[in-house]
């Protein structure tokens, strides 16, 4: 079964960090580009960060660059978020998504095929 599964969220305070973990199964990690994306109540869904298949390309969204990085490890299967100085407004429901470009990624909910279920990050003092 191809599955992606999110770990990692929890609680925080403004200017601390958390890694979220995006584990997969029923495919081969190394062989997609993944993004992530989180959704604060009210919201949309937006796009975070994503890296391409082989690394090649990344991206970031505005509000997350410099303070959020994206990596991955192949023979782990997993890909990362490592989210430092985090701010209230970074309060939300984080998911991982698998793409469906190639040596390409971005932001773009229609390029994903396969999404986790999600994990809660809350950055609240």
């Amino acid at each position: 079964q191809v599955q992606l599964v999110e770990s990692g969220g929890g609680s925080v305070q403004p200017g601390g960090s958390l890694r979220l973990s995006c584990a997969a199964s029923g495919f081969t990690l190394a062989s997609y580009g993944i993004g992530w994306f989180r959704q604060a109540p009210g919201k949309e869904r937006e796009g975070v960060s994503c890296i391409s298949e082989r690394t090649q390309h990344r991206w970031d969204a505005d509000s997350v660059k410099g303070r959020f990085t994206i990596s991955r490890d192949s023979a782990a299967n997993t890909v990362y978020l490592q989210m430092n100085e985090l701010k209230p407004e970074d309060t939300a429901v984080y998911y991982c998504a698998r793409t469906t470009q190639r040596s390409f990624c971005s932001g773009r909910h229609s390029d994903y095929d396969v999404w986790g279920q999600g994990t809660q990050v809350t950055v609240s003092s």
